[in-house]
């Protein structure tokens, strides 16, 4: 009988995707091959899901439904996560305790640091490493505090669809987990999710997440601007915005466009390479390597080069399908030119407690 595989089921502004990997004997290990052995995906209306949470329960569990229904994932078993600005990461440094306790411990140590009550939130922490000092044995770490509405509006869209989560996963540490794998492991990585809605940026030195940000812009930005510059359809506009670019030279009739696109990506750029710059000033002599753009508007063309000039950084789109194997019954035929939009359902199919 062959072995089950961990299913992570992504639900996007746009679409949801779901990823279903097998591990072998090297496990999740960052330099370890495991399979994808099947993947599928289908739309979602617009409002269906806002700023990275459900809004529409009723037709995200629908579409989840006819997603399991045409992909035939043998498992209702699934691993999913969250990833807005109602989502709140920082670094954090602990007393040393056993794991079991680190979490049973958070709300008594945490509610001066975050904008929301500890009752309203769902808590987790990431450690990262320990240190001997002054103050004893720490645990260097990262808290994930994300609201309750949040998390709860995700798993029931799920579990409505006749789904079982196994695992509320980050959606920036299961994006670190699918690419920054191999030689990228070794080196300190910008990993940049361009979504629909929000842009998810995350600083892993040596596999290890060390900085999340999330920024509440994306593709769909783009797109809406140059719908109202231009007074066209939302898919005229996404055609426009793929043939406009950003810093290319464009005809005169497509300068409204031109200056639409530029008065979203400027802006969200610059975010992004000043999260580049306050890392560095906080971590001196820990310099990012390099930068890696996952998600559908990363492809948008020219985006990657302005990223590399504004922030002096090489840039490139991530393929978390390099370290995979890719089994005949994924279609691997069909994924090639959207490998960087399985980034996160793979991610989540990485998820450690799966």
């Amino acid at each position: 009988m062959a072995k089950a595989g961990v299913i992570g089921l992504d639900i996007g502004t746009t679409r949801v995707r779901a990823a279903e990997v097998v591990f072998g004997g090297g496990g999740r290990g960052v330099n370890a091959q495991p399979t994808l052995v099947r993947y599928g995906e289908a739309p979602l209306p617009p409002g269906a899901v806002r700023d990275g949470e459900v809004a529409d329960q009723a037709t995200v569990s629908g579409t989840i439904r006819q997603l399991w229904a045409e992909a035939r994932f043998p498992s209702k078993d699934v691993n999913i996560g969250v990833g807005n600005q109602r989502v709140v990461v920082r670094e954090l440094d602990l007393p040393w305790m056993p794991p079991s306790q680190v979490r049973a411990s958070l709300p008594f140590q945490v509610q001066e640091l975050l904008p929301m009550s500890t009752d309203e939130a769902v808590l987790d922490y990431y450690a990262t490493g320990e240190t001997d000092g002054p103050n004893g044995r720490m645990l260097q770490g990262m808290l994930v505090a994300a609201t309750r509405d949040t998390v709860n509006a995700n798993v029931m869209a799920v579990e409505t669809a006749g789904l079982r989560p196994q695992l509320v996963d980050l959606n920036p540490f299961a994006l670190m987990r699918s690419v920054v794998r191999g030689d990228l492991a070794q080196r300190t990585v910008g990993v940049v999710d361009i979504g629909a809605r929000v842009t998810q940026v995350i600083i892993s030195a040596h596999g290890a997440p060390q900085f999340v940000r999330m920024l509440p812009s994306g593709g769909q930005n783009v797109t809406e601007a140059v719908a109202g510059a231009l007074q066209v359809s939302g898919v005229d506009a996404e055609n426009i915005k793929r043939e406009v670019g950003v810093g290319f030279a464009v005809a005169p009739e497509l300068m409204p466009a031109a200056e639409a696109v530029n008065s979203v990506v400027r802006p969200l750029i610059e975010a992004i390479r000043n999260t580049f710059v306050y890392y560095a000033g906080n971590h001196p002599g820990a310099g990012i390597d390099v930068v890696v753009l996952t998600g559908g508007g990363s492809h948008l063309p020219g985006l990657g080069q302005y990223l590399s000039s504004a922030s002096r950084l090489a840039v490139t789109i991530g393929d978390p399908l390099s370290t995979l194997k890719v089994a005949k019954s994924a279609h691997p035929e069909r994924l090639t030119a959207q490998s960087s939009l399985l980034a996160l359902p793979l991610g989540l199919a990485f998820g450690l407690a799966a």
